[in-house]
């Protein structure tokens, strides 16, 4: 009997490119059976075809060798088993239907209208399996969306209204460098899902859950109240440093940056101490929380011209002393090597399933911890339709002939 929570629970994955694949992952590292069906007229999963590439040679941006693996799918495919299915084909409904009928879970990211017309949509997958929860996540949700109702990350990111509250308020619209669209759905797509599953098991019927990209980010702009900061004249975009909670930002050091966060009288006071200026506590502008809100630009200025003349070392360790949050500004390089995230298996090796262990890449575990329990991945992604065998003859109980029939005729 596996520890992991969702052992015993089976997934079908209908998922491509990021979001979607997202969301199954964490199914699959929470235990869940995952079974991945991918499209064998079209190469499977796009990201498949994501430059860079792993081989016998390691990373590559072109493929260099037949079993060469694209580092999305290295890491957005573990622990899930690849079967190929042409759900176009009108003659894969019956196998379709038998993947289904016994699944706890089914995800789609398809765009709006797509599954009613593959004859796969939740009314027609109700009626196969009345208690399998399914899940669609999409840029606006199940109704479709303005234009084409296609959706990529930009597009979500510059409706959602997060690429203005970046930046410097003179500057432009500012990308976040994480596709924060993408990954953000899936996480609420999980909590759905889990939510709905766990009101499958006590009434026996499944339902919709339906998450939408543009839905996920503008609720976490919402969690800020930026109509409250324009409507009392604060600024929205202010770039590295925060006014409204001084001191508190990004500041420069002689060999780097600091993230300084010092909101509260006791965090700001020892800021002020480790800067050399204790005399400055119970000055009328400093002393307390609104006095420093208003006179942000002094005070910042004050920490910037201390910590631009000290290393990063230095000005962390004397901040530190005093018990204020501070920390270096890292590179992503560095970031995911920190010991802590490593030990904790937040951040893991990537494994390609021929060659092993690809030197010096990481990419992201399962960042929770359970007392009773385990989360993580064993199995290394794998090649298209790498287990149509198992699934189709282990666990749907086809015979060899019937799979050799549906793989001639090109339904898998």
């Amino acid at each position: 009997m596996s520890d992991q929570p969702l052992a015993g629970r089976t997934v079908i994955d209908l998922t491509t490119a990021l979001a979607g694949p997202y969301a199954t992952l964490l199914l699959a590292g929470l235990g869940a059976t995952v079974i991945k069906v991918e499209n064998p007229a079209t190469g499977g999963d796009s990201s498949r075809n994501n430059a860079p590439y792993a081989g016998a040679d390691g990373l590559s941006v072109s493929r260099q060798g037949p079993d060469d693996m694209s580092v999305s799918m290295l890491a957005r495919g573990r622990n899930k088993l690849s079967v190929t299915l042409n759900l176009k084909d009108k003659r894969s409904q019956r196998v379709f239907a038998d993947l289904v009928r016994d699944a706890d879970i089914l995800v789609e990211n398809y765009s709006p209208g797509v599954t009613g017309r593959l004859g796969i949509d939740y009314a027609a997958v109700h009626e196969l399996n009345p208690r399998l929860v399914y899940t669609s996540i999409t840029g606006f949700g199940s109704q479709g969306g303005p234009g084409s109702g296609k959706a990529m990350d930009s597009i979500i990111q510059a409706l959602s209204g997060v690429m203005l509250t970046a930046g410097e308020p003179d500057e432009g619209p500012v990308r976040f460098g994480l596709p924060v669209g993408d990954m953000l759905a899936p996480l609420f797509a999980v909590i759905g899902t889990l939510s709905a599953l766990m009101q499958a098991d006590q009434s026996g019927e499944g339902q919709h859950v339906d998450v939408s990209m543009l839905g996920a980010l503008t609720s976490l702009v919402a969690c800020e109240p930026f109509d409250a900061f324009a409507a009392v004249g604060m600024e929205q975009r202010t770039g590295a440093m925060v006014p409204r909670l001084a001191p508190f930002g990004i500041v420069p050091t002689s060999d780097g940056h600091l993230a300084l966060s010092a909101p509260t009288d006791a965090f700001a006071h020892g800021a002020l101490r480790a800067v050399g200026r204790p005399d400055l506590i119970d000055d009328s502008r400093f002393h307390s929380r609104d006095q420093r809100v208003r006179n942000a630009d002094a005070i910042h200025a004050l920490i910037r011209e201390w910590t631009s003349r000290r290393t990063t070392e230095e000005a962390l360790r004397l901040f530190t002393a005093e018990g204020v949050p501070a920390a270096e500004v890292r590179d992503p390089r560095e970031a995911v090597r920190d010991p802590l995230v490593r030990a904790r298996e937040e951040v893991v090796p990537v494994a390609h399933p021929v060659h092993g262990t690809v030197e010096g890449l990481a990419t992201t575990g399962v960042p929770i911890r359970f007392s009773g329990a385990r989360a993580g991945f064993d199995r290394p992604a794998p090649a298209l339709g790498e287990h149509n065998d198992e699934v189709y003859r282990g666990k749907l109980g086809y015979s060899a002939d019937d799979v050799a029939e549906l793989a001639a005729d090109s339904v898998i």
